[in-house]
């Protein structure tokens, strides 16, 4: 018995729900749709990034955010986020809404509600999602980035960006 493929709401620039298609059509054709993605802290400040699985059909073996995943069809962002956090990394924390990006190029055609956790519980890595795990000192991530952008994904470098300027700003 085979799993059904995953349905997704195929949403339009604003995103208004047009339609439902199945995951691999959504990303065949390139059309837009809805994801989540989330930056853990622990109390130390550093952020854990993961590696993409080899098995992933976007972005394989690259870093990228914490956690991430597609918003199944008829479910919102807020649900999302914590069963990603679950799925992922066997993490249940307490999330904020740091900021809601449109879909583009950058963001894999996804519009993307964007949230941070912070917990010093251990994350238990799905095999299946991710490669590895690693906790990183946020001043030295950036510098690695820069090095060495093609190593993470370009939604991830967005996200990074964004948080890091935003971060400097508010200690400025």
């Amino acid at each position: 018995m085979s799993v059904p493929e995953e349905l997704f709401d195929v949403v339009d620039a604003s995103d208004a729900v047009i339609g439902q298609l199945p995951r691999s059509e959504v990303h065949a054709r390139g059309l837009l749709h809805r994801a989540v993605s989330i930056f853990v802290l622990n109390g130390r400040g550093e952020l854990l990034i993961h590696r993409r699985s080899a098995a992933k059909d976007e972005y394989p073996l690259l870093f990228t955010s914490s956690a991430s995943g597609h918003v199944s069809a008829g479910e919102s962002y807020d649900e999302t986020a914590p069963r990603e956090l679950r799925e992922e990394l066997g993490l249940t924390a307490s999330l904020r809404l740091l900021a809601k990006f449109p879909a583009s190029a950058d963001t894999a055609n996804e519009h993307t509600a964007f949230y941070e956790a912070v917990t010093d519980d251990v994350p238990v890595p799905d095999p299946g999602e991710i490669a590895e795990v690693e906790w990183c000192d946020v001043e030295a991530l950036a510098q690695r980035i820069e090095r060495r952008p093609e190593e993470f994904t370009p939604p991830f470098r967005l996200l990074f960006q964004w948080r890091f300027e935003n971060r400097r700003a508010r200690q400025a």
